[in-house]
């Protein structure tokens, strides 16, 4: 069970460096209930390897991560798959299963050993393929699904495993605009209305600027910044972090769109 703690998850004076170089330095994130942040950056900046930090793939080579208030390297591997959810940047499937089956591998950190899904795990799987708009497609083989197809299905499986941290790596992946839209707008809704976070890395920053609250800009160098979207995300701090000049346009209903 995860304790009641004021920040689902924590870094404390974290430093992160690969191959030497240093990706950040002395990070202290913060991420509450009902909140998402977005992670952006040129690419190579670390916006993976920050996300395979929080979820504990490899280590900070100074601070801490805490989950619920307590590092994340005692938790048990099975506890944390109930309260971290990863959405990787690209997804394989290689072995041969249907595509309710492979979004049910979202209820297995849920279960206990040789346990078989009940109906309510089925039922749970079933509404997020329907979410995801592949319910029609719940006896197909994943070997025959399209790029965008097995990306939707990614997030249903997500969905599926229902943990309180979402932590998705360039959801957009192979989904069209609408999607992209339709998706993020389906998970924001869900850490709105069942209080829990979301922590998205992506190259998009439009994207980050329509569904973020919070945004970490890596600046390539190990410096970064970090705050409230509206003030990250000016032409200024995006122009240096993206080394090329990044304009604000503004469109109809005050919505606000950032063009190279």
């Amino acid at each position: 069970m995860t304790s009641i703690h004021e920040y689902i998850l924590e870094t404390r004076a974290m430093d992160l460096s690969i191959a030497g170089r240093s990706l950040c330095k002395n990070l202290n994130l913060r991420i509450t209930k009902g909140e998402c942040i977005g992670v952006l950056g040129q690419n190579g900046t670390g916006k993976t390897t920050l996300l395979h930090t929080l979820l504990n793939f490899r280590q900070p080579q100074a601070g801490e991560v805490l989950l619920c208030g307590r590092p994340v390297s005692v938790w048990p591997r099975k506890e944390l798959a109930t309260t971290l959810g990863i959405l990787f940047q690209n997804n394989s499937d290689d072995m041969p299963a249907t595509v309710l089956e492979t979004a049910l591998l979202g209820r297995h950190p849920h279960l206990d050993s040789w346990q078989w899904e009940s109906s309510a795990d089925v039922a749970l799987a079933q509404s997020a393929l329907a979410d995801m708009g592949i319910d029609s497609l719940a006896e197909r083989d994943v070997t025959t699904l399209s790029g965008g197809e097995r990306q939707r299905l990614a997030m249903a499986t997500l969905l599926t495993q229902a943990p309180m941290l979402y932590l998705l790596d360039e959801p957009g992946n192979h989904l069209d605009i609408a999607f992209q839209s339709k998706s993020i707008t389906l998970l924001r809704r869900q850490v709105i209305e069942k209080q829990l976070a979301l922590c998205m890395a992506t190259h998009d920053i439009n994207l980050a600027a329509r569904f973020c609250d919070q945004i970490l800009l890596l600046m390539g160098d190990g410096k970064f910044l970090l705050g409230e979207s509206h003030e990250i995300l000016t032409p200024a701090n995006l122009s240096k972090a993206y080394g090329c000049e990044i304009r604000e346009v503004s469109y109809e209903g005050g919505r606000i769109f950032f063009s190279a």
